[in-house]
């Protein structure tokens, strides 16, 4: 009894984090429909010209020899995604050292899934799409929506296999770094390779401080925001920055669990043979402890974990949302005037293509027996996460804001394309679900 109650007890500490993971994007994904739903209603009300306004609204520094003016859209799309794709490169990091991507067995099917929920919808779009105008629309499919996707599991409650929840977060965090390579390397232009070679020496620098163990949050803040500055001048998407960045933070702790143990035994035995009193005042034995106690609970702390949870709140419950806020409203009127194939390619891409991709890349790779489906997994389960892949939402958005910069018409078709596209994803995933759930 005694065994297995402690087999439990490692279960779920171990199981935690991830858990405590997809709870908190499940609710960012409801924060993020909300606000979407508004953006939707503002940019259609009376107040619609203000909406406009505001996110056209330029502010910026200016003196003799400098110069960084933008709308304010621009500095949430450049600026405040900088630190998502910050936390994003976290989760990167991780997963691929002490997570679901940390050996090739683990890395196979996510991997391969991700692979397929990439090229498939390319080549959707691709044959889909008969205006050359728009072909730079491409990378707008390739993305997973990892919160509104997590928040649709949950809604669908708590008889959804682990395992299905852990493979979907896996292969859209793949996802996720090949939208940030093809955000790099095509979406960035007239690049002045000068200005990037300052920022990856600063880059290159701060990885050689955490190999060596040395790492303080306040140089990677300042390190990060000139090396943004850096990217943004020289021509690459400064959010590149972000993620860059992000694999310069130690995974590692300073301290060792068992010296950390060994050390707070000997400070919680000298506050409990200190003089006693019931003051709220601490004496200055107690006060040294305590001082010492504080310091070896940062020490045991590994940084990239620590400032992954202190940024992912604000990235789930303020930055996205006001993403969402900022670029989800389109206003319909009887002259707004729609690309409907571009719409189409998007929509059709974004369901079919990672449908028929993800599906068809895993069933190979089981099939071959590169990967192992994950454990109390069905295929119709399968079939189910490579449908709800189809919900792009904030990724997809971000792209065709590159992809369609100043072109207001394929803009809006764009976003048309995206929310259709993602609205189909979720509700055909959810009944899928609910069918696979019946079955058992």
């Amino acid at each position: 009894m005694n065994k297995l109650l402690t087999e439990k007890a490692l279960g779920e500490i171990i199981l935690s984090p991830f858990i405590k993971f997809f709870n908190s994007q499940s609710l960012a994904g409801v924060l993020l429909l909300i606000t979407t739903v508004l953006a939707l209603l503002w940019a259609n009300s009376p107040w619609a010209s203000e909406y406009h306004q505001l996110w056209n609204y330029h502010i910026g520094i200016q003196s003799d020899s400098f110069e960084i003016i933008k709308p304010l859209i621009l500095w949430v799309n450049d600026g405040l995604m900088a630190v998502f794709f910050f936390m994003i490169g976290l989760e990167i990091k991780r997963e691929l050292q002490i997570g679901e991507l940390n050996s090739p067995k683990k890395a196979a099917l996510p991997f391969i899934a991700a692979l397929g929920g990439m090229l498939v919808p390319v080549g959707f779009f691709f044959l889909l799409n008969n205006n050359s105008e728009t072909a730079t629309g491409w990378g707008i499919p390739i993305a997973t929506d990892i919160a509104f996707s997590l928040a649709i599991l949950k809604a669908l409650g708590k008889r959804i296999p682990l395992g299905v929840k852990v493979f979907l977060t896996a292969f859209a965090i793949v996802d996720d770094l090949g939208a940030v390579l093809v955000i790099a390397l095509f979406y960035s232009s007239g690049i002045d390779w000068t200005l990037v070679i300052y920022g990856l020496v600063i880059f290159t620098f701060l990885l050689f401080l955490s190999k060596k163990g040395i790492y303080s949050k306040y140089l990677t803040l300042l390190s990060g925001a000139i090396v943004w500055l850096l990217f943004l001048k020289a021509g690459i998407h400064p959010t590149f920055a972000g993620v860059l960045l992000a694999f310069a933070v130690p995974v590692r702790q300073k301290l060792g669990l068992t010296e950390f143990n060994t050390k707070l035994k000997v400070h919680l035995e000298g506050l409990k043979n200190s003089n006693r009193t019931n003051s709220p005042i601490l004496t200055n034995e107690q006060m040294i402890h305590v001082d010492n106690i504080d310091q070896l609970t940062s020490k045991v702390y590994s940084p990239l974990q620590h400032l992954e949870a202190q940024i992912h709140p604000w990235v789930a419950y303020l930055i996205i949302p006001i993403f969402a806020l900022a670029n989800a409203g389109i206003t319909f009127s009887y002259d707004i005037h729609l690309d409907v194939n571009l719409l189409y390619s998007i929509g059709i891409a974004l369901v079919f293509g990672k449908t028929i991709g993800i599906s068809l890349f895993t069933g190979i790779a089981v099939m071959l027996g590169i990967a192992d489906i994950p454990e109390k997994v069905s295929r119709l389960q399968i079939i189910g996460v490579s449908v709800i892949a189809g919900v792009g939402f904030t990724m997809s958005i971000f792209i065709a804001n590159l992809a369609f910069n100043g072109q207001e018409k394929y803009m809006d078709s764009a976003k048309m394309g995206i929310f259709i596209g993602s609205i189909i994803a979720a509700v055909l995933s959810y009944l899928i679900f609910k069918m696979s759930k019946a079955k058992k």
